[in-house]
């Protein structure tokens, strides 16, 4: 009977493992799979950026109905219930350096996202459906990670983009909430969504102190529902969940190397970041592997430094772990160089771990230990995108985007940049709120400093003005601007409206938010990925007139002072008694004079 027993523990164990492993059922259907990833890159201002990314999908399938091994339950009744077709959500703590950090990879085009927290949603229903399933949703995630998210119900708190934000639908709705505050509540949640939770795999990296004092995180929930007339894709729903942390590594080398070495890079490892190792992948996961990645800048540096040394190119070699430049601790298990740029020597070099190797008696601990300095830029986006507000005093203003040359355009373009014909189209979304009354006829463009025509630079808008206590205003635009341009601003006026004292937040006095405006360019595309590069610009802070809260404490105040004041004294007044206070008096007059003899005939009788 033991034997029985242990069999059928051991066949009970093997076939949910075949089921949780992606297998394929009796119909010929594939299952439920899930993955793990993390990627490891240096960045050129001495800092480390940690991107993890996890994804499970759940095909179609009839026979398994509701019932679900490995995609998250809540997310795929979500998905059912609310007809969401495609949905992101974010919480950010920080902001995307673009210049130092970069704006052309695929990790800032699509995980740099603006303070706070940022939904969208497409919806798969009927057009007088949507604002209602939208409302319905933002109640249900707000539950779901703790978070205020349900502000985002009310009309003046979400717009309807036409085509300038990706994916350009008419169903689809957009929110924000800059002010939101991210912490420890809206990760568990996050991390709850995961087979294996923190406790196995990649995941057991999140520690929460190392994230929270990071310069930058933000984690992202990205889910795509795809229906069984969808052409080229599976049918079925495909969630991805990214957390993207910048830190900075403690590095006992950096903070003892010499003047002249002020360039170095500071060494690291896993333990030391985040204090833990991975002791093996996460048993449900299909695959789990960690990437290091050299991006185009370093690696063209490295080589600059290697070729004065040596022909060889080591960065690709058996020899490149013990490199005159940096040390890796463990020997990767493959090599890839960017595709696109093969012929180029500025290529990208992205080292593959795999984890499945790992355990906890051999767990992984990647180190990287630089011996030399190095000095790179990341690569940046075409144009760089800033925003900021002109004006003075709690009447009127002017809001004013600007765009720089990064310098970039003309390696894009190659050879035709300086051709007149030769054009840059960048789009721009620009949502601000209902009681920030923007004059859209005062939209005026400078390029290069030169005062320009609106139709000669925009080819294109859409402007949907705010109502006052209903809906904000939207602006969309396409910009066509020369290849050779070095700089371009766009300003628009806007006086500032009055709110009822009810509508004014706890911390009026610190001012109002204006959500970050997209400018995305369609022309280019983050490499790995299909995606426009798209960058967000900074949060403006606006001023309005705000009433003095404390007047009605301090009417509150005197009135029922003077109402006590008014009724003590008519009470007292009312309730006293004069024949029995004299009556008192006299008794006590009496007392006293006895107790005085009776004092005076002690002191003669002692004497």
């Amino acid at each position: 009977r033991p034997l029985l027993l242990l069999l059928l523990i051991v066949t009970h164990q093997f076939l949910q493992f075949r089921i949780a492993f992606g297998s394929v059922n009796e119909e010929g259907q594939k299952q439920e799979e899930f993955y793990e990833e993390l990627l490891l890159k240096p960045l050129p201002d001495r800092k480390l950026l940690t991107h993890f990314h996890f994804q499970s999908s759940a095909p179609h399938s009839t026979s398994n109905g509701r019932h679900h091994h490995l995609f998250p339950k809540a997310i795929s009744q979500l998905v059912l219930k609310f007809q969401v077709k495609e949905m992101q959500l974010s919480f950010t703590q920080g902001r995307w350096n673009y210049e130092s950090w970069g704006g052309f990879d695929p990790i800032p085009s699509s995980n740099a996202k603006p303070p706070g927290v940022e939904l969208w949603a497409v919806f798969d229903a009927p057009q007088h459906l949507i604002d209602a399933l939208w409302k319905d949703l933002t109640h249900t995630l707000s539950g779901l990670f703790c978070a205020s998210i349900n502000f985002l119900e009310s009309s003046t708190a979400y717009s309807a983009p036409e085509w300038s934000f990706p994916p350009a639908s008419g169903k689809l709705r957009y929110g924000t909430l800059p002010r939101e505050a991210v912490c420890t509540e809206n990760l568990t949640p996050w991390l709850k969504l995961l087979p294996c939770r923190d406790k196995a795999g990649i995941s057991m990296l999140l520690d929460r102190p190392s994230i929270y004092r990071g310069f930058y995180h933000s984690q992202r929930l990205h889910l795509t529902s795809t229906g069984s007339g969808s052409e080229g894709m599976d049918p079925g729903i495909i969630l991805e969940q990214t957390l993207t942390v910048v830190l900075q590594p403690d590095s006992q080398r950096a903070s003892l190397a010499h003047a002249s070495e002020k360039h170095i890079q500071p060494s690291w490892s896993l333990s030391s970041i985040f204090g833990k190792q991975i002791s093996g992948r996460c048993v449900l996961a299909e695959t789990s592997n960690v990437y290091f990645l050299l991006d185009r800048g370093l690696v063209a540096e490295l080589e600059h430094i290697e070729n004065e040394k040596s022909e060889e190119n080591v960065l690709i070699s058996e020899k490149f772990w013990n490199n005159p430049s940096f040390e890796l601790s463990a020997k990767p298990d493959r090599i890839f160089i960017e595709e696109s740029s093969l012929l180029s020597k500025n290529a990208s070099v992205l080292y593959k771990f795999e984890i499945e190797k790992y355990s906890e008696s051999e767990p992984f601990d990647l180190g990287l230990f630089w011996k030399t300095p190095v000095v790179w830029l990341c690569q940046q986006a075409p144009l760089h995108a800033s925003r900021f507000l002109m004006g003075s005093g709690n009447e009127r203003g002017a809001i004013a985007i600007s765009l720089k040359s990064t310098q970039s355009s003309e390696g894009f373009m190659g050879s035709n940049s300086n051709d007149e014909r030769c054009e840059l189209r960048v789009d721009v979304f620009q949502v601000v709120p209902w009681y920030v009354k923007v004059y859209f006829h005062s939209l005026q463009v400078f390029v290069d400093q030169q005062p320009k025509a609106v139709s000669d630079i925009i080819e294109k808008i859409h402007v949907s003005p705010s109502k006052d206590k209903v809906s904000p205003g939207v602006m969309e635009l396409v910009l066509t601007l020369p290849c050779s341009v070095s700089s371009a601003v766009l300003t628009i006026e806007f006086d500032k409206g009055f709110l009822h004292i009810d509508e004014y937040p706890p911390d009026a006095n610190q001012g109002f938010d204006i959500p970050s405006a997209i400018v995305s360019f369609p022309n280019f595309h983050a490499r790995m990925e299909k995606s426009p590069v798209m960058s967000y610009t900074e949060v403006l802070l606006v001023p309005l007139t705000t009433p003095d809260f404390s007047m009605p404490y301090n009417v509150i105040t005197i009135t029922c002072t003077v109402f006590a004041l008014y009724f003590g004294s008519l009470l007292n007044a009312l309730r006293r008694r004069v024949a029995e206070e004299e009556r008192f008096l006299k008794d006590k007059g009496k007392f006293t004079s006895w107790s005085r003899s009776l004092s005076v005939l002690f002191r003669m009788w002692f004497s």
